[in-house]
């Protein structure tokens, strides 16, 4: 039996911590709690184990990240018992799991919530592959992933979706039911998996939350199964490798660094116990390779992946590492004011901003891609020459963001085109050396995605100011769905999916809203 990769780094990561190492495998790690030694390779479970679906992330050229959690009673801290489970994997080149090319077993523990994450190492680039996992003898739906292109090999097309937002009370995930259906190499996950809030009092909410807001990491443990039973949003990532990212609400809503959204009600000892809970529970439930894993308060998610040639995907974390917001926010946005300009204020923290130029300046892709999460673009709410904006954006951080604008024009990376979430809303934007001139050279095209079902009551602030901000191409706020690209050499095309409902999953219909072209060499989008 071949040991994975994951095995043998984690297996040195426990060594490390003093923990016991099982043969031909290993036993998990602690958290803060009792080490087990006892490893049940024949469980008893009251239900279905894998009602929270397989997962797949992280794509690379040699290898992927496969996930499953074992939750019988999913919404109720898991249904487990409080012993480290075997469980096996394998991956297959076919559909039926008759030509398996890798296998090996993992050690679901308790103190990761009896998560699953396998690192395969040692496959083919640009190939796709099926994986299951079985745990007694029970087994999981059957995922598909795919490997992505060798590095700088040629790549003629590319075809992945990005979403974000999904508020589990504001409507069903129709629209992962229609992008599971779709030919893609891999999906982007701009943020907002979950939201921390408590039940909803509003007459249209299609369905409920588990709890009040969300603090402890048995609450996050909690609402990430209840948010991953959504059968929709299972077939989706069953169905492709996923890329992802947070933003707010995995935490505490416009949480920023260690500072809560409320500090007068989260004292900064009690917000960083809350940080350190949703920092491991986002792990314990999203792909993600072990060099992820939270430690010292901190969850590396910013990182970089390359598909072949012709795309360079630099994913950024815009939350963690960022100075906390300036001048008194009024929603949704806050009149302009001179601690906005403070050259001191950031949004990706030094190192992440030194990471993202190193990577720009040595990219030898046809397009790069900031994969980040919230509004890039400058947006002016306020008719006429006063200004105002919503510091909880880039506009709240004009000069961070104008050392990206900087480094671009001056270093000429090919290509930029930034994909982002978090509004609620479709845009396109161009993205412009001087946003106060509009006849100013346009440096970058910025596509931003509305949500899968989250709500915009501040479409229509939006709407009633776009005379003020002339580059922006498109925009509307009343739909739900996710954004559809396919990238080639010579253009990059973008289309706008929107369901018909989300309050009703088998009336739903999608459709294509808008599409938008960039050409290679000419930023700046076009409507198509």
């Amino acid at each position: 039996m071949r040991r994975s990769s994951f095995e043998h780094y984690l297996s040195a990561k426990i060594k490390r911590r003093n923990l016991l190492i099982g043969a031909g495998g290993f036993l998990g790690f602690t958290i803060a709690s009792q080490w087990s030694h006892k490893v049940l390779a024949q469980p008893k479970f009251s239900a279905y184990p894998f009602t929270l679906g397989v997962a797949s992330g992280d794509p690379l050229p040699d290898g992927v990240v496969l996930w499953t959690r074992l939750a019988p009673d999913p919404i109720n801290g898991g249904g487990m018992p409080q012993e480290n489970i075997l469980v096996r994997w394998q991956l297959a080149a076919d559909e039926n799991m008759k030509k398996v090319v890798q296998k090996g077993f993992a050690v679901a523990s308790p103190e990761l919530a009896h998560s699953v994450h396998v690192d395969v190492q040692g496959l083919e680039p640009d190939r796709v592959y099926w994986y299951q996992f079985k745990v007694g003898n029970e087994l999981s739906p059957i995922g598909r992933t795919r490997t992505a292109p060798a590095l700088r090999t040629p790549v003629s097309q590319l075809n992945f979706a990005f979403a974000s937002c999904q508020e589990y009370q504001s409507g069903f995930y129709t629209a992962y039911k229609f992008m599971a259906e779709e030919d893609l190499n891999f999906v982007v996950h701009l943020g907002d998996y979950l939201y921390e809030g408590g039940i909803s009092t509003s007459p249209t909410r299609v369905r409920e939350h588990n709890s009040p807001e969300i603090i402890t990491l048995e609450d996050y443990r909690n609402r990430y199964a209840l948010y991953k039973s959504d059968a929709d949003l299972q077939a989706s990532h069953a169905a492709f490798p996923w890329i992802v990212t947070w933003d707010d609400h995995e935490v505490d809503n416009n949480w920023a660094g260690f500072v809560p959204e409320d500090p007068d009600r989260q004292s900064p000892e009690q917000f960083l116990l809350r940080r350190r809970a949703a920092f491991q529970a986002y792990y314990e439930h999203m792909p993600l390779r072990l060099k992820s894993f939270p430690t010292s308060d901190d969850l590396r998610l910013y990182r970089r992946f390359a598909f072949g040639d012709l795309a360079y995907f630099h994913v950024l974390d815009t939350r963690q590492y960022r100075s906390d917001q300036v001048c008194l926010q009024t929603f949704p946005s806050a009149p302009d004011c001179p601690d906005r300009l403070d050259p001191s204020l950031t949004m990706t923290g030094k190192e992440q901003e030194e990471w993202l130029f190193k990577g720009l300046a040595r990219s030898p892709a046809r397009w790069n891609v900031l994969a980040q999460q919230i509004w890039f673009g400058q947006i002016d709410y306020q008719p006429g020459t006063e200004k105002a904006f919503n510091m909880d954006q880039w506009d709240g951080y004009p000069a961070a963001r104008q050392r990206i604008l900087d480094f671009i024009e001056n270093r000429r990376p090919s290509n930029p085109v930034i994909i982002t979430g978090d509004w609620h809303s479709f845009c396109v934007q161009d993205i412009k050396k001087d946003f106060n001139d509009p006849i100013s050279e346009t440096l970058a095209t910025e596509f931003a995605g509305t949500s899968i079902s989250s709500l915009c009551p501040w479409a229509p602030n939006v709407q009633a100011n776009l005379s003020e901000n002339p580059h922006v191409k498109f925009f509307n706020g009343d739909v739900r769905g996710y954004i559809s690209c396919q990238i080639t050499r010579n253009t990059w095309r973008s289309d706008y999916r929107v369901v018909s409902t989300t309050a009703n999953r088998d009336a739903a219909t999608i459709r294509n809203i808008a599409s938008f072209i960039v050409t290679s060499g000419q930023p700046g989008a076009q409507k198509i």
